[in-house]
């Protein structure tokens, strides 16, 4: 979106038509009610930038299907050269027409019409520039349909429009309300607007409507309709005194047959403007973030280079931040777009007394309440004051919105008012995406960082790791994923339309998805639903449609609603990272896979609750299916999936596994006091969750996991790019990688059979692991936490005279046959104090064969102990290192 600058923020209101409610479709569900009907064709309203259109910022949707509009304001418009009663110069009409008509041109190539256009929608800049107000009325009201108003002032109305009645346009009894205003009725409204220039006055403005109606139909039957107006308004001498072009305009704009009326396209393209055209530049569209072309192509300093040099106090550094943000900082700031309005006296309250009906008896007699007028359209825009917000900035220096991104110092700025915003990281998440001034430094930071994208995706991650800004998530993520090149050529390349065998399952799925958020829940997000998901199945032959891609798909729309191409590849770039093979269409193996690592991790964390659940044969295959198969999409409202998701893009395929741990460890002392069917009932309707809590608790628990001991056969291959086949991402930093994307060693863990791994209560980690987390090749003997206590230590539970022909430095010698009882309980030796001192460190079990190492780490997991895991090939993988050392002899 484009800065603010000098513009305003303004709202206005209005409502949409209520449906019965006791009328379903034709699936059987209830209707969707306009109102969310327009909420959902409005989003592509915002994605419109041109210098002649006010930008659309917001919709929101209130009681009793009212709708609030928040767009670019200004408060000069053409009502005030009207009312001044002026008659405009030949120069200034043909500016006002040739700058109407690029936004109308613009709005026709995205096939949309403006049919509202008036004075008091024609808005003027401190410059003196047009920019059309309202103009996406017409389209998110279904041409009128969703509304009890007719869109359209009478005195501007094409006669073509007048014609066709005030019918709905969705109206199936009238065959001719179906068909809409084309481009052309904008032309006779701008023709209008143009002659009441050069009259000085308005339009046919003291005659009654039917009347006025009635005139513009009878205009069909006249030659020169300009002249004609003339007489009608007593102006005849000024309109002939015109130059030609002006008046040859205004004659091309009234034309009664819209087959004859020119089309703004063509009107653009037309000699009259012979002389205005060259002062103005093509526009030229945005460039995307995700595109080929080069962004930096078209950078210009300003005109005057003394306004980078002006001093702190003239300038206005909020005016310079884009519409949307402004608008987001606004809501921070205490802004209510009711509570203005109600102010403003365009929303009034009333006793549910003057709310009553009108009813008719059998005599004719009537009685109550007539129709409520304030149901109609009120186009009054309500300028939204920025003082508060301002107020609550005044502090923030001008450094805050211009950060250094090498600055070796934190990346969040000082405020002047001595309160340091780096404390504010310290508080919940949910205080800082509510403060205003931290937000602000948050949004400006990642808002460079973006731009620098993809040279800065290091200090992209480095700062997500803090938190992202919910106005950037969705870029962010994109940018997390490793998305690069023109995805919206790659997007459109897909054939989304031949129908295919999976069109009825996602038919059936979508109106289930996360249907209680809005935006989803509109007919546009159905559509774009079924597009994005279209659009996976078929550039991914050898996968399938499972049940729970649409919840999958869900996160990544939502945040991309207006880029549907940005959607997908963010899905397709997400599914091979965490669910590598999930879709396929026999998936049996790598579920169980996943399932069987999942319980180890379990057994690995939190040994206690592992064999309760063990103990009442509650197992993964009964609650966390959906949960990984979906990424807890399925399970959590989207507000908590974006938080997870936050952190779990900075993870590796392996995070989701703490994510699961940490989600049990919340309901530990439910499933503790419970059996089989309890627990089964309280997964049915999983309890609330606090994700804050649950986030932290999959950090924690990651930082205490080997990579190795995650290790699945079926998870993605070795890769040097995220580019998951289609060709989205870059090559993986560190901070990505997973322990497949390590170069295969000797002491890399060997792939195990599926039943092998069953049999495992204790995942497995690989030499070259045990290695790096005892550090033995610097020399040291146990890696060591802040406290300074080793984090790991290997138990070699051979034979004391195994032992003693060659170990590993620092570890424990603990016999196998010494250590328990027949009955698997620990019994009194020489190494069972030095056994429990290791309670909470991650205990690796090191043996010569493989049955001893599996049988002793599962007694340990049963007696309780926590991150037990066992050295993947024993120690004659550890043989070959040269790390093995013999005890010296005693003299």
């Amino acid at each position: 979106m484009r800065p603010l600058r000098d513009a305003q923020l303004g709202a206005f209101t209005f409502f949409a038509s209520a449906l019965p409610h006791d009328v379903c479709g034709s699936n059987g569900l209830p209707l969707t009610p306009n109102s969310i009907k327009i909420l959902g064709r409005f989003q592509i309203l915002k994605s419109f930038t041109h210098p002649r259109l006010c930008q659309y910022v917001d919709i929101s949707r209130g009681k009793h299907e009212r709708l609030v509009v928040v767009a670019e304001h200004y408060e000069s418009s053409l009502s005030d050269f009207q009312r001044q009663g002026k008659t405009a110069s030949p120069d200034m009409v043909l500016q006002v027409a040739y700058e109407v008509l690029e936004g109308l041109e613009f709005m026709n190539k995205h096939g949309m019409v403006h049919r509202a256009l008036a004075p008091n929608n024609v808005l003027m800049d401190c410059k003196g520039n047009v920019k059309l107000a309202k103009f996406g009325l017409y389209y998110m009201t279904d041409r009128g349909g969703d509304v009890d108003f007719p869109i359209g002032y009478p005195s501007y109305l094409a006669p073509e429009v007048i014609a066709q009645g005030s019918f709905h346009a969705s109206d199936p009894s009238n065959e001719e309300a179906s068909l809409p205003s084309g481009p052309k009725s904008d032309v006779w409204s701008l023709g209008a607007l143009l002659f009441e220039m050069c009259a000085g006055r308005r339009l046919l403005h003291n005659i009654e409507i039917s009347e006025r109606l009635k005139f513009i139909l009878t205009l069909g039957c006249m030659d020169d309709i300009v002249t004609v107006l003339a007489e009608e308004h007593g102006c005849l001498d000024t309109i002939k005194d015109l130059p030609e072009n002006v008046l040859e305009l205004l004659r091309k704009c009234l034309i009664f047959l819209p087959s004859k009326r020119p089309t703004p396209a063509e009107l653009l393209g037309d000699g009259v403007f012979n002389e205005i055209s060259c002062l103005y530049m093509p526009f030229q569209k945005p460039l995307s973030l995700f595109s080929s072309a080069l962004r930096c192509a078209h950078l210009e300093l300003p005109e005057d280079i003394s306004d980078l040099c002006k001093e702190e106090e003239e300038v206005d550094y909020l005016s310079e931040r884009a519409i949307d943000e402004v608008y987001y900082l606004w809501c921070l700031a205490g802004g209510d777009l009711e509570k203005e309005l109600t102010n403003q006296g365009i929303i009034q309250s009333k006793p549910p007394l003057c709310t009553l009906p009108k009813f008719l008896l059998e005599d004719g007699e009537s009685f109550g309440q007539g129709r409520d007028r304030s149901f109609l359209l009120d186009d009054t825009t309500v300028t939204l004051s920025l003082c508060q917000l301002r107020n609550r900035l005044k502090d923030v220096g001008g450094e805050a919105y211009y950060p250094l991104l090498e600055d070796e110092q934190s990346s969040l700025p000082q405020s002047a008012s001595n309160q340091d915003l780096s404390t504010t990281v310290t508080l919940p998440l949910i205080i800082r995406e509510r403060d205003t001034e931290y937000q602000l430094t948050r949004i400006v930071l990642f808002h460079r960082l973006l731009q620098a994208y993809p040279y800065k995706r290091d200090l992209v991650w480095k700062d997500a790791r803090v938190d992202i800004p919910p106005l950037v998530r969705g870029m962010a993520w994109a940018a997390l994923l490793g998305i690069e090149g023109d995805i919206q050529a790659k997007y459109e390349g897909i054939d989304k339309d031949t129908p295919i065998p999976t069109d009825r399952q996602i038919e059936v799925d979508i109106p289930r998805c996360h249907q209680y958020d809005e935006l989803l829940s509109s007919p546009q997000g159905h559509v774009k639903f079924r597009r994005v998901l279209k659009a996976w199945v078929v550039s991914h032959p050898d996968l399938v449609y499972w049940q729970g891609l649409d919840s999958l798909c869900a996160p990544f729309l939502y945040l991309n609603f207006n880029n549907e191409a940005l959607a997908y590849a963010c899905m397709s770039a997400f599914i091979p990272k965490y669910l590598y093979n999930f879709f396929l269409k026999d998936n049996s193996h790598v579920i169980q896979e996943y399932l069987t690592v999942f319980s180890q991790m379990i057994a690995f964390h939190d040994p206690e609750l592992s064999n309760h659940l063990n103990q009442i044969g509650f197992i993964p295959d009964l609650y966390a299916i959906p949960w990984f198969l979906t990424m807890f999409t399925h399970v959590f409202p989207l507000h908590k999936i974006f938080h997870l998701w936050d952190t779990m893009l900075l993870g590796n395929s392996s995070f989701p596994f703490c994510i699961g741990v940490a989600i049990l460890q919340q309901l530990r002392d439910r499933l503790l006091a419970n059996g089989f069917n309890e627990c089964i009932l309280l997964f049915s309707d999983l309890p609330e969750i606090d994700i804050e809590r649950c986030v932290h608790e999959s950090i924690k628990l990651f930082s205490w996991t080997p990579k190795s001991a995650t290790y699945r056969q079926h998870a993605q291959p070795p890769k040097t790019a995220i580019t998951n086949g289609n060709g989205f991402g870059r090559p993986v930093p560190y901070y990505f990688s997973d322990y497949q994307d390590m170069p295969r060693t000797d002491l890399s863990r060997d792939p195990l059979a599926l039943s092998d791994l069953k049999a495992e209560l204790s995942p497995r980690i690989s030499a070259e692991d045990l290695i790096d987390l005892c550090e033995l090749s610097l020399g040291g003997v146990g890696k060591r936490t802040r406290a300074g206590k080793p984090k790991i230590v290997a138990v070699d539970i051979r034979s004391a005279e195994d032992f003693s022909r060659g170990h590993l430095s620092g570890s424990v010698n603990l016999p196998y046959s010494s250590a328990f009882g027949p009955d698997g309980e620990l019994v009194q030796c020489p190494g069972t104090g030095v056994l429990h001192s290791f309670r909470g460190r991650v205990i690796v079990v090191i043996s010569h064969a493989l049955k001893s190492g599996t049988t002793f780490a599962s007694h340990l997991v049963k007696v309780n102990f926590p991150r037990v895991c066992m050295l993947d090939g024993g120690i004659i993988k550890m043989r070959s290192t040269g790390l093995l050392t013999v005890p010296s002899p005693q003299i």
